[in-house]
């Protein structure tokens, strides 16, 4: 019993010793980049349970005794160990940490992280940006995501074919919906314009998020069967610091279609080759020129940007930009210019409570248009003749004449070019306002509206002297064209979590105009020229949204996403849609098998089926009954009056969406901690009610084609794509990302099983070398199959009768391949040792095909005959010594196979740090854009649009040197 007393007694000392050593914490958790207060930041007792959370205000109070570690973690920044020496008030600083700010992706309407996501979906952020001579923002994407195509013209400031797994339809939009800070754009440009993306700098883009399946994409409802960028700009932060880039580019054009030097030339003319006709030899000249050569130029071009980053007042962050482009074009005159202004605003009021996004953005674009169709041009000029002739009437440049009159033929392509000028502007504004508002008294509960604004004033004024024996001998014209875009989105957001369920809800509303007007002066120089005028039917789409995220236990995880959408497009019957989606995910590694996995770090199934839309067509009141004033030949005398005819335009009422339902099955996974990561995803994709431009019976509209929802196609494929840090360490490390795409597409259904011809070619009036055909890819080529002789040489004019009726006529066409690739490559590789960086990027086409339009409408001998002069052709008619092009032009020997590897870019720097208590660092840099290509295909490049190449704009190898320099 004295035992047990004793214990009590000294038990009783004891706990009041224990409570007075622990002591109550207290402090504030700050974002370290601009002093704002972080609510919900994780606190706890290192090696105990105890914990606490930061409020709103980001205070917090915790019991601690001196000795003990803090840990404060905190989604999106680096967690901080602390140890509690007995500082009071204890306050801490976060800052982000970008590998765990990777996690996080933008999807429609909100966010997610990488493992919570249930759809198909990938984000490169601005680390992970293809490196080169980027003009355009889409390239910065170029090889990095897979299942994304990007082909991109040689021309300065060049528009870009963007494409995701393919697209969705054969006759509408394949184009992508981009989106802006919330503002989704319109892929119409304007006059005086590169391009809808040739405005927006690269240097002022943070981030890019994919969306490709139909859970990821069906909340953007009649726009999203082509799938989605999500495009983030960079803000401002607190913390003051400033940037300025530069960049210098030396561009050549090394290769170049092979046609007869002018001695070849002399040669083969003196030869007599074409059978029955007998050439002139006296139209020969005695100089020598190489065409190509002389409308092609090495070019220099520039790019400055300028950044500020900082806190007006010490109270609001901000982002200020200033950018300036000059690119010089390979072909002669032509260039593009643009100024970008940017500026980004994101205060916080209320206590954290709201918090403002404001992001302005001006661009400026000059642009001085070039036509590529010279490039034709300097294939067929005689080689023998000069470029400049004193005496000539025609400006002081050569033309063939007899006199002062011209001979009918090709004219000289460098008076071409330099003889027009053909300039244009355009001015665009485009940014938004996003307010985010947390409820005080329901802090799961936000309000978000976002309010955006996008427009372009474009302009063109053309002066151009022309060779020709008409009255009219030049061209002064002026174009303008407005194109407004307004978007108002508004939505709620709930997130909670109840027990082992944690929830995320979203509803809301989407209202958009698109405007679209602008006018043409006509020749002012011609009388019977006349300008026009117009002001195109706005196009204006409502949506109502909802998506309801849930996550079970925080290993099963469910999407679901619903769309109503109306659009001004289709005719009261028609214009609402339903597209609606859902999803569902396993997140295996979080399972106790795996959990304490030490090589399976992640393991993720997943699943998801959706609808999705299609509205992009070029008309835009179709089902109306419409009348157009006809043009002055079109009109009628009633005694002393002339009055314009009234001429009624094709309609169709019944013209509805095209749907895309989507199924797909991925996994994704993650190895040694994430060393090895990345996914696989199968899927199919059933385009229905296709929106296509058809024939209709003779009489039964006011056109002979339509718009028409005619038929079905398929998209089935295959993506894998791995990233790997092989090394990872303070001084080296050495990162590898590949990805692989298997595409097979085929038209299931045409309207009552009936072919359809497109892809018109060069060499004769109404050919065609395409065709689309149910059970066949769309776009695949229709062509004869070639005869041979017994020595392997081509017979002019033979084809195999392949249906055996003895008769060679259309029926006798077969397709052979199609443009599109069975399989997509990229591979990208960065290694960092100490200050130096190394990077480059492959990508690679296999299965392929191009039809060769340069040969087959100019590599054969009757050509030599130019009208009435004399005109060059490719050096490969020596191969198949064809006569005359009428007789081959839908011959199969031009579809050439065009699988290809290219090394786009390729990159070294060194980066020089600390250099003062003003510079940081110095990183000098240089590289070469457009590597090598390697590939079978005999034409200048393997990538050409829609599979025909008749004259492409080549893309120069680029050397790059730049410097970055941070203060």
């Amino acid at each position: 019993m004295k035992t047990f007393l004793n214990s009590l007694l000294l038990l009783t000392f004891l706990i009041p010793a224990t409570i007075f050593g622990q002591t109550n914490v207290t402090g504030v958790v700050t974002d370290e980049a601009n002093a704002l207060p972080l609510p919900g930041v994780n606190i706890l007792v290192k090696g105990t349970t105890t914990g606490a959370s930061t409020d709103f205000d980001g205070n917090y109070s915790i019991t601690a005794n001196e000795g003990d570690i803090l840990i404060f973690s905190y989604l999106g920044y680096a967690t901080k160990e602390i140890t509690f020496t007995g500082q009071s008030p204890l306050n801490v600083s976060l800052s982000e940490d970008i590998g765990q700010l990777n996690e996080i992706v933008l999807i429609g309407y909100g966010t997610t992280t990488k493992k919570d996501a249930t759809g198909s979906l990938e984000s490169v952020t601005s680390e992970d940006f293809t490196k080169g001579n980027i003009v355009t923002p889409e390239n910065l994407l170029q090889g990095r995501v897979a299942g994304v195509t990007i082909n991109t013209s040689g021309a300065p400031g060049s528009g870009s074919e963007i494409k995701i797994r393919g697209g969705s339809s054969i006759n509408a939009s394949n184009n992508p919906l981009i989106v802006i800070d919330g503002l989704p754009i319109t892929n119409d440009g304007v006059g005086g314009s590169r391009g809808i993306l040739a405005s927006i700098n690269p240097n002022d883009i943070e981030s890019f998020t994919v969306l490709k399946d139909a859970s990821a994409t069906a909340i953007y409802g009649s726009r999203a069967s082509n799938g989605v960028i999500i495009i983030v700009t960079k803000k401002g932060k607190a913390k003051f610091s400033a940037d300025y880039d530069v960049q210098f580019t030396f561009g050549d054009i090394d290769e170049q279609v092979d046609v007869f030097s002018a001695d070849d030339f002399r040669a083969l003319v003196n030869s007599q080759p074409i059978n029955g006709t007998t050439l002139n030899t006296d139209l020969l000249g005695d100089t020598s020129t190489d065409w190509q050569d002389a409308i092609f130029r090495q070019t220099v071009s520039a790019v400055h940007n300028a950044t500020l980053r900082g806190s007006l007042f010490n109270v609001l962050p901000a982002r200020l930009s200033f950018g300036v482009t000059n690119q010089e074009g390979a072909l002669l005159t032509s260039k593009f210019n643009r100024r970008n202004l940017s500026v980004a605003l994101n205060p916080s009021m209320f206590d954290n409570h709201l918090k403002i996004n404001v992001n302005a953005n001006l661009a400026f674009e000059d642009s001085r248009f070039a036509d590529s169709g010279q490039i034709g041009a300097a294939l067929r000029y005689d080689p023998t003749q000069p470029i400049y002739d004193p005496t000539s009437p025609f400006g002081g440049f050569y033309q063939h004449r007899n006199g002062n009159t011209l001979l009918l033929g090709t004219t000289n392509p460098v008076a071409s070019l330099l003889q027009t000028n053909n300039q244009g502007d355009a001015n665009r504004f485009f940014g938004n306002i996003n307010f985010d508002y947390k409820f005080h008294f329901l802090p799961e509960l936000r309000a978000v509206l976002n309010l955006g604004f996008d427009q372009t004033d474009g302009n063109t004024d053309n002066f151009s002297v022309f060779a020709t024996n008409d009255d009219v001998t030049a061209n002064i014209s002026r174009s303008f064209q407005t194109r407004k875009n307004q978007s108002l989105d508004g939505f709620l957001n709930y997130k909670k979590t109840f027990g082992d369920i944690e929830t995320d809800l979203t509803a809301g509303y989407s209202y958009q105009r698109f405007t679209n007007d602008g006018s043409f002066s006509g020749n002012r120089l011609d009388p019977l020229s006349v300008g026009d005028t117009f002001a195109d039917p706005d196009i204006v789409l409502i949506g109502f949204f909802g998506r309801a995220n849930l996550t079970f236990f925080e290993k099963y995880l469910a999407t679901f996403t619903y769309r109503r959408d109306g659009t001004s497009r289709f005719s009261e019957q028609n214009q609402w849609g339903n597209f609606y989606a859902g999803a569902v995910a396993w997140q295996l590694s979080e399972e106790d098998f795996l959990k304490d996995s030490e090589t399976i770090s992640n393991l993720k199934l997943r699943a998801s089926y959706g609808i999705t839309g299609q509205q992009e067509i070029g008309e835009r009141d179709l089902f109306l009954s419409r009348y157009r004033a006809g043009n002055e030949n079109s009109q009628f005398q009633f005694g002393n009056t002339v009055i314009r005819s009234l001429i009624p335009s094709e309609i169709n009422p019944d013209l509805k969406w095209e749907e895309t339902k989507t199924l797909e099955f991925g996994i994704d996974y993650g190895l040694f901690n994430d060393r090895i990561s990345g996914s696989l995803n199968v899927f199919q994709k059933d385009s229905e009610d296709l929106l296509f431009n058809a024939p209709v019976p003779d009489g039964s509209n006011f056109s002979n084609s339509i718009v028409q929802n005619i038929g079905n196609l398929r998209i089935q494929g295959i993506e894998f794509t791995t990233n790997v840090d092989a090394v990872r360490s303070e001084d080296f490390n050495l990162n590898f990302n590949f990805n692989a795409t298997f595409l097979d597409r085929e038209i299931t259904e045409l309207a009552f099983g009936q072919d359809v011809t497109t892809g018109g070619i060069a060499g004769g009036t109404g050919n065609f070398i395409q065709l689309f055909r149910e059970g066949e890819a769309p776009n695949s080529f229709y062509v004869f199959k070639q005869l041979k002789d017994a020595q392997g040489n081509y017979i002019e004019g033979a084809y195999v009768d392949l249906n055996g009726d003895n008769i060679i006529n259309d029926e006798d066409r077969y397709l052979k391949a199609n443009p599109d690739p069975d399989v997509i490559l990229g591979f990208q590789t960065n290694l960092e040792y100490r200050n130096f960086d190394f990077a480059f990027n492959l990508r690679a086409n296999i299965g392929n095909y191009v039809y060769n339009n340069v040969n087959s409408s100019r590599a054969q001998y009757e050509l030599l005959q130019d009208n009435a002069v004399l005109g060059n052709i490719p050096t490969s008619v020596t191969q198949t010594n064809f006569q005359r092009t009428s007789d081959v032009i839908i011959s199969d020997v031009y579809v050439e196979n065009a699988s290809f590897l290219k090394m786009d870019n390729i990159t070294l720097g060194y980066t020089f740090r600390n250099l003062s208590n003003v510079i940081k660092s110095v990183r000098l840099w240089g590289g070469i854009q457009n590597v090598f290509t390697i590939t079978e295909y005999s034409g200048l490049d393997p990538e050409v649009f829609n599979g025909i190449d008749n004259t492409i704009y080549p893309r120069p190898r680029n050397i790059l040197i730049g410097a970055n320099i941070k203060f």
